[in-house]
């Protein structure tokens, strides 16, 4: 049986950008298995896209023009999971006044994405693995069996073979869902697509908020982007791009805050790491044999580059570390930015 319009395609053809070999192998092995009527897994850390591979598994497909139908089986109580993929019959329990389709129908004749699989209970695993193995199934209050034609994508950040082992998970329906298994790289490996992806959210939030120039990073920002180690991955760098775009006054995006949750009212220990004496003489001697107007500018860039580095290019903590106000940070970054940024 077909399901309705209600849940066609919820996932979307959303983009899927990137340069790296990596990423472009990644891409290949998700075409190459897609026309293949069989299930595939995904794994991937938090924030590296496995929506996006499993969109492009269903589009690349024969059944493309069928539903894709999606599942967050994380964010549902154990409960709920069953009537939500299997759908119920009125009366089936209390608050169940009138027959509910689910998931599995829904996506008849298309795909139905299982994201967090690993989160999904043992009773209902038994369920699911009924559905893979003899395409049909039961509404909770209902003996009847109903025939369905689902390719299953699933997709988790948990390791299955040791979920499997500590007897958490079905190894029957892991071995049924494994035909293909496919490692999403996370963005640590994709170095070459940071300043890519980062230029594309930058340029769609600069839309969004109605600006007509395109963002442009500062070389200093590149390298901090680079940089960073991306522990939650492309959804981290996403969120990251787009506060500093918003947070910006002018074009140039010379501010990155990669973590939002530090507070501006803690008060700046100052680092217990000295530098050896013989270089704080040297650089020194430096200094004074400048001029004065020049070697109190060449003082200042140092300071204030080294503070940003410092706070991970937070400007207001960079403002703590220097014992000014942001507004005062804010001056003299404006007045050095060329020297700070490269």
């Amino acid at each position: 049986m077909r399901g309705g319009s209600q849940s066609r395609s919820p996932v979307g053809m959303l983009e899927a950008i990137g340069q790296s070999e990596v990423f472009l192998d990644f891409q290949e092995q998700v075409s190459r298995v897609a026309p293949v009527n069989r299930p595939v897994l995904l794994i991937g850390e938090r924030g590296t896209g496995k929506e996006l591979a499993a969109s492009r598994l269903h589009f690349l497909s024969n059944r493309w023009n069928a539903p894709l139908v999606a599942l967050n089986c994380s964010a549902l109580t154990p409960s709920l999971i069953e009537s939500e993929l299997f759908g119920y019959e009125k009366g089936a329990f209390t608050g169940a006044e009138r027959r509910r389709t689910g998931r599995f129908e829904a996506a008849d004749g298309g795909s139905l994405f299982l994201d967090e699989i690993g989160t999904i209970p043992m009773e209902v695993q038994e369920k699911i693995l009924r559905v893979v193995e003899y395409a049909s199934f039961e509404r909770v209050g209902s003996p009847e069996s109903i025939e369905v034609d689902v390719r299953i994508i699933a997709a988790t950040n948990s390791d299955l073979a040791e979920l499997a082992a500590q007897g958490r998970f079905k190894r029957d329906l892991m071995d049924r869902l494994s035909f293909e298994v496919l490692f999403v790289p996370p963005l640590r490996e994709r170095k070459e697509d940071i300043l890519l992806l980062a230029n594309h959210f930058a340029a769609r939030m600069a839309f969004e908020l109605g600006r007509e120039e395109i963002p442009r990073f500062s070389q200093e920002t590149i390298r901090a982007l680079e940089g960073y180690s991306w522990p939650g991955n492309v959804r981290e760098l996403k969120n990251v791009v787009e506060r500093a775009v918003y947070r910006s006054d002018t074009p140039r995006i010379s501010e990155i805050v990669f973590d939002p949750f530090v507070s501006p009212y803690n008060e700046h220990r100052p680092s217990k790491k000295k530098a050896p004496q013989a270089e704080e003489e040297t650089s020194a001697g430096e200094f004074t044999k400048k001029p004065m107007n020049a070697a109190l500018r060449e003082l200042k860039v140092q300071m204030l580059s080294s503070a940003l580095r410092e706070a991970k290019y937070n400007q207001r903590k960079a403002a703590r570390i220097l014992g000014l106000t942001y507004h005062q940070f804010r001056g003299l970054y404006r007045k050095f930015t060329e020297e700070i940024t490269g």
